[in-house]
């Protein structure tokens, strides 16, 4: 089944060219915010991730989730945020009826609240985690509980409950909307229970890898990044073992596009600054 996909950045932070990749300039370079709109055939409009919004200043006003705006200065206006994004396209956020999380971390879902009639579809570790650690503890993980619907629960449901398939790679994939539509794969490390999605357009194969890496040389060429992010990750362990399994992926499937949040070098080949369902 072929869908369509449009993908472009809600914000962005600034980080160190040096945390992403060992070895490379210690310079910032802006870390876009990648979300992507999906229109399947039958279900409508799907998003995969939400992006920055303004809600991500108001949630980190105060200590201690002002630690994690001191730590990442993060750029947004208005006009970048999803659902005014959409807006050029004539779509309004109650057309929007399923949102894909990768992860919980900010620049992911700080515009979940803005579609409320979506049913969330995510990983039971993920979301487990955002919803049982403490608000005070929640910066550590990049979760900022302020950013989650009151109604979260009720919303949402576990990826893992779609029917896991096996896959010689990743060790399950899992078919989503029971159509072979789209394809959400286990990717940890960075954070607990990311999970990145397989899709097809009429015009290319794509993965989206979310934070699985921050740069296409990682998985490419096996870069790592600096030592230091382990501070922030999940699970180093996990993320190397998700770098060698995209590393072998992508030899065996040279011409699918995987696609990195963070990575500008891949993105700005794919990003519309207005959003056009037919180009990719």
């Amino acid at each position: 089944m072929h869908l369509k996909l449009t993908l472009n950045n809600a914000g962005y932070c600034l980080a160190k060219a040096s945390h992403a990749i060992k070895g490379a300039p210690a310079k910032n370079i802006a870390f876009g915010a990648l979300f992507g709109l999906i229109q399947h055939p039958k279900l409508g409009y799907i998003l995969f991730d939400t992006g920055y919004t303004q809600r991500f200043f108001e949630a980190t006003k105060f200590f201690p989730n002002k630690i994690y705006a001191m730590a990442t200065q993060v750029v947004a206006a208005p006009q970048t945020e999803v659902r005014n994004q959409i807006a050029t396209l004539g779509i309004h956020c109650s057309d929007i009826k399923h949102v894909i999380l990768s992860h919980f971390h900010a620049d992911h879902i700080a515009g979940l609240k803005d579609f409320e009639n979506a049913t969330i579809h995510c990983s039971k570790t993920a979301y487990e985690q955002a919803k049982n650690i403490p608000s005070f503890l929640g910066f550590t993980k990049g979760i900022l509980k302020p950013l989650l619907p009151k109604n979260l629960s009720s919303r949402v449901q576990f990826i893992e409950n779609s029917g896991g398939q096996p896959d010689e790679l990743f060790g399950k994939k899992y078919d989503i909307f029971g159509d072979g539509s789209i394809m959400a794969v286990p990717l940890p490390g960075h954070a607990a229970g990311q999970m990145g999605i397989q899709l097809s357009t009429q015009k290319n194969h794509y993965f989206l890898v979310a934070d699985a890496c921050w740069d296409q040389r990682a998985y490419k060429n096996l870069d790592f990044p600096n030592a230091i992010v382990r501070l922030f990750f999940d699970s180093w362990a996990q993320y190397k073992q998700t770098i060698f399994q995209l590393h072998k992926y992508h030899t065996q499937h040279p011409k699918t596009i995987i696609v990195p949040t963070h990575c500008a070098q891949t993105t700005e080949l794919l990003i519309q600054n207005n959003l056009n369902l037919d180009v990719l």
